[in-house]
């Protein structure tokens, strides 16, 4: 297994585990640069991205260049090792959604010059050129569209919702809520989603999969399980809502269910726990 990373946003600490297997490679390395890989590859995986606001809107060239150049990079290296190759895309393809939940043939409502295009853009961009490949080269690909996840290993300045809620509760800093509250969001654990990938990979799908937890709530239900499960005394304080911020995030995941025999099993009060527990064992 070969890993590589730049570590912008990610940390070592987190490969400790795999440090200690001879067949385990770290190469440091930003994938927007063009790679020579000289071992034999079954699989080439694409993860590299900027995934939280914070950073996609402080880096927008370096999150449009890990999604495009990125994927180019990777697809030229599955290219040529003749391996299969899966994008991990984003539930951010579908936008600020009118429909709902988002079923995979959703085209999307997507602003194409907004604040969070270089995200957005970037991983619909990084579909197109996919399908390119698999449509010129023959080349076998996987493509799954990931909504939000969480859990343990988290940054905790990651900046999403959840890592910043439970965060700001054991600081007794408050919680802050853009908007009023009322936009939704589906929360996927962490095992959950990596479970739904590891079937995605038995099997010969070509076409994009939504993978995700299809339970919604909004974002004051959230702040209040935080506050319920951390015990924290921390308010709520209110802010103006970000620029193209989606109302409604819920994914359709009936394929996954029928394709790959899959779906969530996490509870999100289970999946919250959990992931309190691995911020209260760390500096924060």
């Amino acid at each position: 297994m070969i890993c590589l990373d730049n570590f912008i946003t990610g940390s070592k600490d987190n490969l400790k585990a795999c440090m200690g297997y001879k067949t385990f490679k770290l190469i440091e390395h930003d994938i927007s640069n063009p790679l020579y890989i000289k071992d034999d590859l079954d699989w080439v995986f694409h993860f590299a991205s900027l995934a939280s606001p914070r950073h996609y809107l402080h880096h927008p060239i370096k999150t449009l260049k890990s999604g495009l150049l990125g994927a180019y990079n990777c697809l030229g290296i599955a290219k040529a090792k003749g391996a299969k190759f899966l994008l991990a895309s984003t539930s951010e393809i579908y936008g600020d959604p009118l429909i709902s939940p988002q079923p995979e043939e959703y085209w999307g409502n997507v602003n194409p010059i907004g604040t969070r295009s270089c995200y957005d853009e970037s991983k619909r961009g990084a579909e197109a050129i996919t399908y390119g490949y698999m449509r010129q080269h023959n080349l076998d690909v996987r493509v799954i569209r990931i909504f939000n996840t969480y859990g343990p290993l988290m940054h905790p300045a990651d900046g999403r919702v959840v890592s910043n809620f439970i965060v700001q509760a054991l600081k007794g800093e408050d919680l802050t809520v853009y908007g009023e509250g009322e936009q939704t969001r589906s929360f996927c654990y962490i095992d959950d989603l990596i479970g739904g990938i590891l079937k995605m990979m038995t099997v010969d799908y070509k076409t994009p999969l939504n993978l995700g937890n299809s339970s919604e709530f909004t974002i004051s239900e959230l702040a209040d399980k935080v506050l319920k499960l951390t015990g924290s005394k921390s308010k709520i304080k209110h802010l103006p809502l970000p620029e193209d911020d989606p109302k409604q995030r819920k994914p359709d995941i009936s394929r996954a269910k029928e394709i790959l025999e899959w779906k969530p099993e996490i509870s999100l009060e289970e999946g919250l726990t959990k992931t309190i527990s691995y911020f209260l064992s760390i500096d924060i």
